[in-house]
């Protein structure tokens, strides 16, 4: 079922979660373990990250060095199909630019289509560690409006091989990202906004948010949305800070602000447990204020503290 028609069916709002494939040598048993609790909250969907392949140098017996190809969270489309199979739930996948070619694109897309998956998360992705800045892939995306695009061309038939004609239509839910506090590459939020109604107008039906730790910034954000004429349902994404290094981990890696109060209460945490109390009782606050504006869904990422996240759904739902 695709991520639009279960909003638009909702009598509620909905929960969803974020998960990280496992690392290469990790059982998916690993993967349900972290989700298992997550299931009597009834997610309507589970998005699942994809992450590009890193190049490293190894030193040969010779002395030269060999470039080698790491991927060290593989199987994101395997992972949810295996998802879907084992708890009956929607997944999606994320679909980035980065590292793909456009033909090995549409053939991903081919084969979640064969595995029954009829949602995406379309994005860009992230430079690749030794790059200060994006670089596309020989043959690829260069930005996630592209991407969108193709995707959109498959679900009306058109392949890139010219000679297929009549070609199965594919049909993609396709959502994207939005940061309610500007992408850090834009000059500007309305810069920002203008590319993201670019990306609604090619076909996206849902806007998925970068996390946010003042729930001002979203409603803003919407507000702003509204006005250059986004109509499709935004979804707030939320994550729970749980350490005192995230202070200046989060802000400097997301590009997010922090509130004082939140800062404050963290810094005063004395322990492990101390920093688990503060993150959790700020999520619910948060989720509780979003709930009941009636956001269509409250999206959570579970990465590094499920258990944190539980309790605070728990309480909320």
């Amino acid at each position: 079922m695709k991520v639009i028609d279960h909003i638009r069916q909702a009598k509620d709002v909905l929960v969803s979660f974020e998960v990280l494939p496992p690392l290469k040598g990790k059982n998916i048993s690993s993967l349900y373990t972290h989700l298992d609790p997550m299931m009597e909250f009834k997610p309507s969907f589970i998005s699942v990250t994809y992450h590009r392949s890193e190049h490293i140098f190894k030193k040969k017996n010779d002395g030269t060095f060999e470039k080698v190809e790491v991927r060290k969270r593989p199987g994101t489309v395997s992972i949810c199909a295996a998802i879907m199979n084992h708890y009956q739930v929607d997944a999606v996948p994320h679909l980035i630019c980065g590292g793909f070619t456009k033909r090995e694109t549409e053939d991903a897309l081919i084969d979640l289509n064969f595995l029954g998956i009829d949602n995406v998360l379309v994005l860009r992705g992230d430079a690749a560690k030794n790059e200060t800045a994006f670089e596309p892939e020989p043959g690829g995306n260069k930005y996630a409006i592209d991407l969108l695009k193709q995707v959109d061309r498959l679900n009306n038939g058109i392949y890139l091989e010219e000679d297929i004609r009549d070609g199965y239509r594919t049909n993609f839910c396709m959502g994207v990202a939005g940061y309610p506090e500007k992408h850090f590459e834009a000059p500007n939020l309305e810069t920002d906004l203008r590319y993201l109604k670019s990306k609604v107008d090619a076909g996206a039906e849902y806007i998925v948010t970068q996390m946010f730790f003042d729930n001002a910034k979203y409603f803003q954000f919407v507000d702003k949305c509204r006005e250059v004429g986004i109509t499709v349902p935004i979804i707030p994404g939320l994550k729970p800070l749980t350490s005192k290094k995230q202070l200046t981990v989060i802000p400097r890696i997301f590009h997010v602000d922090l509130p004082n109060d939140l800062i404050d209460a963290m810094s005063k945490a004395k322990t492990d447990e101390d920093c688990d109390t503060v993150g959790e009782e700020w999520l619910i606050h948060q989720s509780k204020e979003l709930k009941q504006a009636g956001v269509p869904v409250l999206h959570y990422y579970t990465l590094g503290k499920p258990k944190v996240v539980y309790n605070a759904v728990k309480a909320v739902f």
